[in-house]
């Protein structure tokens, strides 16, 4: 699993005109799946996300975590996160999980995350078209890979 976490001061997701979700002070998280992912790595990236700590402290540091400043998140399918590009100009998708393998891969993530959040999260709509508004608090923009863990 690849993710891209946007500390936030607020973000939204539209669907054909229509208002899906939003939050305010959060991370909007870009989640692409590929086959081989599993509940390890649902699980590592949950408790990672929920615990990183990119949230000013009284001192003006980055010293809390999501669950100190009780933020909100939403979390966004992004399959072009597993774009190659190393042939040509035009991305291949190849790694991008099959939405036959993704789709429950997307869903428990977002279960397994709630639950460690310990509220509710806000969702897209797994391979809807759609429009994200977010403004970057910071900024503040970490990548994280499951299968780079160390």
């Amino acid at each position: 699993m690849r993710a891209v976490i946007q500390r936030v001061t607020k973000a939204s997701v539209t669907i054909g005109g229509e208002l899906k979700s939003s939050i305010s002070k959060g991370y909007l998280v870009l989640l692409g799946c590929e086959n081989s992912d599993n509940e390890e790595d649902i699980e590592w990236l949950a408790k990672k996300i929920c615990h990183l700590r990119v949230f000013d402290d009284e001192n003006g540091v980055m010293n809390k975590s999501i669950l100190q400043v009780e933020g909100e998140i939403l979390v966004v399918s992004q399959f072009t996160l597993w774009a190659s590009y190393k042939k040509g100009n035009r991305p291949s998708y190849l790694r991008a999980g099959s939405h036959e393998l993704t789709i429950p891969l997307y869903e428990r993530f977002c279960e397994v995350l709630a639950k460690e959040l310990g509220r509710p999260i806000a969702t897209g709509e797994f391979g809807a078209e759609m429009q994200v508004e977010l403004l970057n608090d910071g900024p503040v923009t970490i990548c994280m890979d499951t299968k780079n863990k160390e």
